[in-house]
């Protein structure tokens, strides 16, 4: 590119992002993984967990080309989302009630003044009691998929769980190959789960990640720990709340428990807040 490129930077509950109008900017599709993962760089560029380019098609509001920070293509993101909505309803590209397509599927969304509420996808691939061996001992994983794959362990003190280094070796197991997982540590107050999350393409723990709460939320509804809606505090310390329905379908021996397990989970939600940081463009020379 030889102009500067305009930019949003925003979070959502600590997750931020770079968000480009790229109906305007006209970066192509085999440029955005590389500008990514420099523009993600916190010592020589912006610095974010993720960049977001907002495009037009057929059929929804607008699209999406999301990018880690690592310059890999992510599913889905449900900060990012939130993120998303908001910019585009604040650009008067969208009006308060949305929808816009991710390699995830079709989300929808509604602004509530600086929050933003999403429906996310129907989960799929849950698998609950797996046990696999970290750091020397035995545990017990549950899995999901809330748009992008997800492990979920409970533990007892959130505060002493070594999240980068038991994270790294979930997110690297065997089970979960050949894509990795992101992977989520939760435990359970009186009132509200308390989440940390490892996060896939960032390869560190992060303040916040909104597809592992949602993740984290309903593996705990189907060990009927938690019922909707469920207040998740993130690392960074703000609230996540997640409202969903959970249907009682009975046994039925001819489907797989993933199956029945799937089929009772219907109506996600993911809410919270999505705030505006700064605007600013960035000089050719750290695009090259």
């Amino acid at each position: 590119m030889n102009t500067p490129l305009r930019f949003t930077k925003m979070n959502g509950t600590g997750n931020d992002f770079i968000i480009v109008d790229n109906r305007e900017s006209g970066i192509a599709k085999t440029e955005m993984a590389g500008i990514a993962k420099r523009l993600c760089h916190r010592q020589f560029a912006v610095g974010a967990d993720g960049m977001i380019f907002i495009e037009n098609t057929e059929g929804a509001d607008f699209c999406w080309q999301f990018y880690n920070a690592d310059g890999s293509e992510a599913e889905m993101c449900g900060n990012g989302a939130r993120c998303a909505a908001r910019y585009t309803f604040t650009k008067g590209i969208t009006k308060k009630h949305m929808r816009f397509l991710t390699l995830a599927g079709l989300i929808e969304a509604q602004i509530v003044g600086h929050n933003v509420k999403i429906r996310l996808t129907a989960p799929t691939d849950i698998v609950l009691g797996q046990s696999i061996e970290i750091d020397g001992a035995v545990r017990e994983i549950d899995s999901i998929n809330t748009g992008v794959p997800h492990a979920v362990h409970f533990v007892r003190d959130n505060g002493a769980t070594p999240v980068k280094k038991w994270g790294r070796l979930i997110r690297h197991h065997k089970l979960f190959e050949p894509a990795g997982t992101n992977v989520n540590f939760v435990q359970l107050p009186e009132n509200e789960l308390h989440v940390r999350t490892y996060e896939r393409g960032v390869e560190d723990e992060t303040l916040a990640c909104g597809t592992g709460a949602v993740a984290s939320a309903l593996i705990a509804a189907l060990h009927g720990h938690v019922t909707s809606p469920v207040t998740v505090r993130t690392s960074g310390g703000d609230e996540l709340r997640i409202h969903f329905t959970l249907l009682d379908l009975g046994e039925n021996p001819e489907s797989s428990a993933a199956l029945r397990h799937e089929q009772r989970i219907v109506d996600v939600y993911l809410e919270g807040p999505a705030s505006l940081v700064y605007e600013g463009e960035l000089y050719p020379e750290v695009l090259a």
